[in-house]
């Protein structure tokens, strides 16, 4: 046997985080582990004293979607994501009106920091009773804003760098439109424009059930939130980033691409200049960022020559949520000339921070555990 393939081994016995990858790894979660059966849909962020906060589905007895047994769940690392903090949970519902916790499922957080401030929002959709049913479907959540009727749009805050949140806010009534049959936070990341504002990517389903994306946003931190006009119907989970004029774009998981695997397979994306008033198709939209239907990830940065990059993350396949790629644009998303491949038997949903000026972090779902995090430098990419 080669020296390197014995070297190898030996990295895969004493090491199994880092198993064949050439990129080191953290796992955040293995099935099983922290007496939970699986954590799923990630999201991340970092605060302004630079501590890392990753949030995600706790999901205690199987993989599957709502309704079920789940918590939002928390990680804390100080160290830029070398070590992180035991999980525990932030939003849990428990036995919520006398009903076991298998009918109060709390799923798919999104955690977004006032650059202002420095307090915390997570957010994710509460479904109370409704055993059997999913809140993308059928009767899982429907028109009305009861808790016998709709999931239900929930909020935790925290304004100590994470360590401890506030009890869950219920904001359905303050932001849902009655005649529609959900309204949820999309998983991952909100953010705080140039200007303040902050900004959270939202979708639901409308008076008739079909899908759409939007946004929310706050000009007074997070006390009264507006909501925008739907960008794109049939579209679901979405990310939200600022462009180098001050626009935002919004990238949408669309559900015509479970069809289409032609050249028109792709990512729906929109720009709005107004917070959502008005919205027009980019000229990426279907065709630059191929998917299978999944959520992914976009964020903006600010290099230190004043241009804009874009990074965006999702499995780069058409049909097979395999072969996790972060992707980098210098024009606002025109064009995408460098990419990196992470991991090419896995990768679902992903979610990207900046872990600080010149180190670029995602934490995903991939083929060697439930999350793992990993984090690239920028001169990868030529930055």
């Amino acid at each position: 046997m080669k020296t390197a393939s014995i070297l190898l081994l030996i990295l895969q016995i004493v090491f199994p985080a880092i198993a064949s990858e050439e990129r080191p790894f953290v796992v955040i979660h293995r099935q099983g582990d922290n007496n939970c059966h699986t954590f799923r849909i990630p999201g991340i962020a970092v605060t302004n004293d630079g501590t890392l906060l990753a949030v995600y589905d706790m999901r205690y007895r199987s993989r599957r979607d709502l309704q079920g047994h789940m918590d939002i769940g928390l990680s804390r690392s100080v160290d830029g994501g070398k070590t992180w903090e035991k999980p525990r949970s932030i939003m849990d519902m428990g036995t919520f009106g006398g009903l076991p916790e298998d009918q109060n499922g709390c799923s798919d957080p999104n955690i977004l920091v006032d650059k202002t401030t420095g307090d915390i929002f997570v957010s994710a959709v509460w479904t109370h009773g409704k055993p059997g049913t999913h809140q993308w479907s059928g009767k899982g959540s429907e028109p009305g804003l009861k808790l016998s009727q709709s999931s239900q749009f929930m909020v935790v805050r925290s304004s100590d760098d994470g360590r401890t949140w506030s009890m869950p806010e219920n904001l359905t009534t303050k932001l849902k439109n009655p005649d529609w049959h959900l309204f949820a936070p999309a998983p991952g990341n909100g953010i705080t424009m140039v200007d303040g504002t902050l900004v959270m990517p939202t979708a639901g389903r409308d008076e008739t059930g079909l899908p759409f994306s939007n946004l929310i946003w706050s000009k007074d931190h997070g006390k009264t939130w507006n909501r925008s006009i739907p960008a794109r119907s049939d579209t679901t989970e979405c990310a939200i980033a600022e462009l180098s004029n001050g626009s935002l774009m919004l990238n949408m998981r669309d559900n015509r691409n479970r069809k289409d695997k032609s050249k028109t397979n792709g990512r729906a994306v929109s720009v709005t200049t107004d917070l959502g008033g008005n919205w027009t198709v980019h000229s990426s939209d279907h065709h630059s960022l191929p998917e299978p239907v999944c959520m992914a990830s976009l964020i903006s940065h600010k290099l230190k020559d004043g241009r804009t990059v874009l990074f965006f993350s999702n499995p780069n396949h058409k049909s097979k949520r395999r072969n996790m790629t972060v992707r980098m644009s210098l024009d606002d998303g025109k064009t995408w000339p460098k990419h990196i491949v992470l991991d090419k038997d896995g990768g679902a949903y992903s979610s990207l921070v900046m872990v600080n000026r010149n180190t670029l972090g995602i934490l995903f779902e991939s083929s060697h555990a439930d999350l793992i995090f990993q984090t690239i430098g920028l001169g990868e990419f030529g930055l």
